[in-house]
């Protein structure tokens, strides 16, 4: 995932990571309400007073994470600022006639307030008078609480399908993907040289609070206008790219483009180690074109939501069209390999990009890699099984470790195999060897050691933060344990959310075999909204659906959406208007299963 010849003496984008500086936060540190520590950058520091890498980090993942850890106000162009470096994202600043439009308030209300703070110190006391989401994406909308509240009547701008995909990625699936991106950003790992020193994107992401507060103006297409404190914005709509609702921006009066999170100083993910819909290489190759012909050859300065700004016209089309081609090739050259017979896997091992696209810093694979971009290509296109038979039905994890180990003899001989490929420097198949034992006899405490050794090592070794980051907190949990998730992103945007999405978040939480046998039936009058709904369980499946022809149930209840949610919270059925067997609540959930945030996932 290395190479020597990359570009080690230009200096080029240290001077734009530090173009622009106006102040940082001092002390980099923001706390929550009760004292306790939701961003730390000074803990990074190190990395701007160590110049030479150690021999625990890549060096070419070195330089990312040194040009990352830039913390502070920084001033993009006349009246464009950005906040850098409090957060995995970037929060960026718009000044207009009456204030300042904020762009994608970081992932928690404390760091983005304290952002909004520092911007203030420099610039003035200036309201927010819109914000703009570039994407549904948790880290470009969860600190909005921090810039504005709730009732605070404000444009708040989103592409299209915004909410469909906030509540899909980070509610409905918001488990799962949070406790894999703990993997993803090493969250149990010591930062420093031997543990977390990046993510690719940006060093970590904060642990606040997390919010939402629903788009009130809507993009839906390409060269919608809209203006916006007397600023005008000309959007540009990107679904599928690295969100499945996304959009830039160009700002004409001053000459600034921005590429959300399209364009970044990486390869970016076409499938997140974290979990996510697999993303359309092609699509967003098709879009960083557009962008170029819509806007590329008049920008002066092109930013995105993470990373440093890129000025100057012709610099400016040149990393877009690298940019443009990484997307392109990937795409292009894993379907004619994969027309040839080849599989996901194999297409992986054997795919190179071009050398102009290699010695770029900016398609260096710090947070995606062409390894897994290109196995998600496949993916997208051919689905999980590679159409061997011998894949079409195996044994889950634990049942194929046991049977690994027996083949091999018994756990101590599977074992000394294992650190035996360790020793020779084959680590990928010690892994997996040493993970089979791990898996098929949990408390053989060498197997734990040697796995953990195995998975630290390659680590070490890794130019892609996210894979490094998911090796050393898997050695991390073998030493340590499971530490526990400090996110809970569904409890945390209940309030945005529809009735419907509420609804879903229900039925994906019924014990289907508990419920096989039971029948029930709800109509939910939600008077402030003036929405009628008929919910029903049949068969294990929790179904609802609006305006029903039939209104007869063993419960109706009359309520407000707040008084739902309280509900759903636990708060009982007080002040709650209703008519027939209230036992009907009770019943439901009571088959609803908690979600477990903190399960297992290199142990079984």
């Amino acid at each position: 995932m290395t190479t020597t010849d990359l570009p080690v003496d230009d200096g080029t984008d240290a001077q734009d990571a530090d173009r622009g500086f106006v102040a940082a936060l001092e002390p980099g540190v923001v706390k929550n309400a009760d004292g306790a520590t939701v961003w730390n950058s000074d803990a990074y520091a190190y990395l701007m007073e160590q110049a030479e890498p150690p021999d625990t980090v890549d060096p070419s993942l070195w330089r990312q994470a040194a040009l990352c850890a830039r913390q502070g106000l920084y001033e993009v162009t006349e009246g464009v600022y950005q906040v850098r470096g409090l957060d995995l994202s970037n929060m960026s600043l718009i000044e207009g006639e009456r204030g300042v439009i904020v762009v994608d308030p970081l992932v928690s209300a404390e760091v983005a307030a304290a952002a909004l703070g520092l911007y203030r110190t420099h610039r003035g006391e200036r309201p927010v008078t819109a914000v703009v989401y570039t994407h549904p994406h948790f880290d470009h909308f969860g600190g909005v609480m921090g810039v504005i509240g709730p009732d605070d009547d404000v444009p708040v701008v989103a592409p299209e399908h915004f909410m469909e995909h906030a509540a899909s990625e980070n509610v409905y699936a918001g488990t799962a993907m949070i406790r894999r991106g703990m993997y993803f950003s090493a969250f149990g790992a010591p930062v420093g040289p031997t543990g977390q020193v990046n993510m690719g994107l940006g060093m970590a992401t904060s642990s606040g609070s997390v919010g939402l507060i629903p788009p009130n103006v809507t993009i839906t297409g390409t060269g919608q206008e809209e203006v916006l404190d007397g600023v005008r914005f000309v959007f540009q709509m990107t679904p599928g790219t690295e969100a499945p609702a996304e959009m830039n921006f160009y700002l004409p009066q001053r000459r600034a483009l921005c590429m959300a999170e399209n364009a970044c100083h990486t390869l970016h993910n076409l499938l997140t180690l974290r979990g996510a819909q697999v993303r359309d290489a092609r699509m967003w190759s098709r879009y960083l074109n557009e962008a170029i012909e819509l806007h590329g050859h008049e920008a002066e300065v092109v930013y995105a939501s993470h990373h440093w700004p890129t000025w100057g016209t012709d610099r400016i089309v040149r990393f877009l069209t690298r940019q443009r081609d990484m997307y392109g090739y990937l795409h292009d050259q894993t379907l004619r390999m994969m027309n040839s017979g080849l599989t996901g896997i194999e297409i992986a091992e054997d795919i190179q990009l071009p050398p102009e696209l290699e010695k770029s810093w900016h398609t260096r694979g710090y947070y995606g890699s062409v390894s897994h971009g290109v196995k998600a290509i496949y993916q997208r296109y051919m689905g999980w099984f590679d159409g061997n038979p011998a894949h079409l039905w195996q044994h889950p994890p634990q049942a194929q470790g046991e049977r690994y180990v027996r083949a091999l003899g018994g756990a101590d001989r599977a074992v000394e195999a294992a650190r035996a490929f360790a020793d020779e420097g084959d680590l990928r198949f010690a892994a997996e060897l040493a993970s089979h034992v791990v898996f098929g006899a949990p408390d053989h405490t060498g197997a734990r050691e040697l796995l953990a050794d195995v998975l630290t090592r390659l680590g070490y070794g890794a130019e892609c933060s996210t894979w490094r980051n998911f090796f050393l907190e898997g050695a991390h949990e073998l030493r340590e344990g499971v530490p526990k998730t400090p996110i809970a992103l569904a409890a945390s945007m209940a309030s945005a959310l529809s009735v419907t999405q509420l609804f879903d978040s229900l039925a994906i939480r019924v014990n289907g075999p508990r419920a096989w046998d039971l029948r029930l039936s709800i109509l939910w009058n939600v008077i402030d909204l003036g929405e009628t709904y008929r919910m029903e369980l049949s068969n294990g499946t929790l179904i609802h659906y609006q305006n029903p022809r039939d209104t007869t149930a063993d419960l109706t209840l009359t309520l407000t959406k707040a008084q739902l949610l309280g509900m759903l919270a636990g708060h009982g059925l007080d002040g709650i208007g209703q008519q027939g067997d209230a036992s009907v609540v009770a019943l439901l959930l009571g088959l609803l299963d908690e979600p477990d945030p903190n399960f297992a996932i290199v142990t079984p």
